[in-house]
């Protein structure tokens, strides 16, 4: 079957893993689909915590800090393998 890599990337950059279904790869893409979410989960974790610290119902600091960490630590995380995601799905249709 071929594959259009730029519909291939188009969908990973919708969501991270989508393009590497389109491509046939299904553990790939549901490992890559699994380690993003629970990235976001992370993320928003974070930004539940640091909310939390900002209302005034956690008084800790070390709790915002944790939260920032979690946080910033989620959004990197999603970046790399967001683009990791578009670049790998491009390539893999490129290919076909």
């Amino acid at each position: 079957m071929n594959h259009s890599a730029g519909i291939a990337a188009v969908l990973s950059f919708v969501f991270n893993g989508l393009g590497q279904l389109y491509n046939g790869q299904i553990f790939k893409g549901l490992l890559i689909i699994f380690i993003s979410s629970a990235s976001m989960l992370v993320l928003i974790i974070g930004g539940i915590l640091m909310g939390l610290w900002l209302l005034g119902k956690i008084a800790s600091v070390k709790i915002l800090i944790f939260g920032l960490v979690l946080f910033l630590g989620g959004l990197v995380f999603i970046c790399i393998l967001g683009i990791y995601s578009i670049l790998d799905a491009y390539r893999v249709a490129a290919r076909r």
